[in-house]
């Protein structure tokens, strides 16, 4: 007679003692996903990683993919024995700070990438941040991809989610999850490009426009964010040109082809960094220019309320001497005709500068 399944003999058991078989455990908090995919499908289910592991070595094909956030030490070194990671690379995932790279590790990859997110600021302070950027860790392995992720955006529940509902890209191996990573993460780089685009956009015209006042502080604290997503941007343009030309087997020729692509969306980003920096630095002399100007325009117009103020000043200075022998002193209209003629000396000095648009 042929046995049954232990898992049978388990729910038959519980039954009999009137009890129910228990429920599998919930997976750890850090642990976002784990899924296991044969032939480009994902096997129904929830494993922890360990039980992920050993169902595809048991089966000899698929992969697992395993995404985490902000592990411990300890609770990624559980993941490290099971799938063989090095130490450094663990080290390095778990205290992150690092500046995008690529590294191979005996049969393991490890790629760190920058995410970045725009923050949109009605108005720049000194503590404003327009740029947020975290970090993003992927270990590739022959069957298995772990991403370690850290920050509160750049979920990568959306490349998941593409990715399973695209079998044929998936049957490409941890190369092509790898790739939908990094295009995803790339992409976002030229979302956020765009929007700062438009705040230099605005910053530009505020500043060549008549009557407008920008503070050169403004200017500072965009270019300060610039310089952080510089940062984020440049240092990937070696790793992507390395798994595009071949850097490791680990990255089949048809995957090759598609890290060519997000290449070259990453040097359309390079170049729209390169030139918000050489912008930014034109409008901040533009605006000291300008304030340059405005001070100057400022000074002229306090110079010649002097020169008017000081004319009536001086003929009074003068008739307040108390000699005795001064003209007109002693006659009737002396008074009048004095402030008369301070009045004219006023006007005609205003009109001389008005004319001369020093007022």
């Amino acid at each position: 007679m042929p046995s049954l399944p232990s898992l049978n003999l388990r729910n038959r058991a519980a039954r009999h003692s009137g009890r129910t078989a228990p429920a599998p455990a919930p997976p750890p908090a850090y642990v976002v996903d784990c899924g296991v995919y044969v032939d480009g499908v994902r096997l129904p289910g929830d494993r922890s990683h360990a039980e992920a592991i050993d169902e595809v070595r048991r089966r000899g094909a698929g992969f697992v993919w395993i995404g985490l956030h902000e592990p411990d030490e300890a609770q990624l070194n559980g993941l490290a024995e099971t799938f063989g990671l090095h130490e450094l690379a663990v080290e390095d995932a778990v205290h992150a700070h690092q500046r995008p790279k690529l590294e191979r590790y005996d049969s393991t990859l490890f790629m760190v990438l920058k995410t970045v997110r725009y923050i949109a600021n009605e108005r720049l302070t000194a503590t404003s941040e327009i740029v947020e950027t975290g970090e993003l860790m992927a270990f590739v392995g022959r069957d298995f991809v772990i991403t370690v992720r850290h920050g509160k955006h750049a979920s990568l529940a959306q490349v998941r989610s593409q990715l399973e509902t695209d079998p044929e890209q998936l049957q490409l191996g941890p190369a092509a999850v790898l790739h939908g990573i990094a295009d995803h993460v790339v992409d976002t780089y030229l979302e956020v490009t765009e929007a700062i685009q438009d705040d230099i956009d605005e910053m530009e015209a505020a500043v060549f426009a008549p009557r407008t006042k920008i503070e050169a502080e403004q200017i500072y604290l965009m270019k300060r964010e610039v310089m952080d997503l510089r940062r984020a941007v440049m240092p990937l343009a070696k790793p992507l040109q390395r798994l595009a030309e071949g850097y490791t087997p680990m990255v089949p020729e048809e995957v090759r082809s598609y890290f060519r692509n997000v290449e070259d969306h990453l040097t359309t980003v390079s170049e729209r960094v390169a030139s918000f920096d050489e912008l930014l630095t034109t409008l901040v002399d533009a605006t000291l220019a300008k304030i340059t100007l405005q001070q100057n325009t400022d000074m002229r117009k306090i110079s010649a309320w002097v020169a008017i103020v000081s004319t009536p000043t001086m003929i009074a200075g003068i008739y307040g001497m108390n000699f005795d022998n001064m003209p007109e002193v002693h006659w009737t209209f002396g008074y009048p005709v004095t402030l008369l003629v301070m009045l004219l000396a006023c006007l005609t000095l205003f009109k001389i500068f008005r004319r001369n648009k020093w007022l």
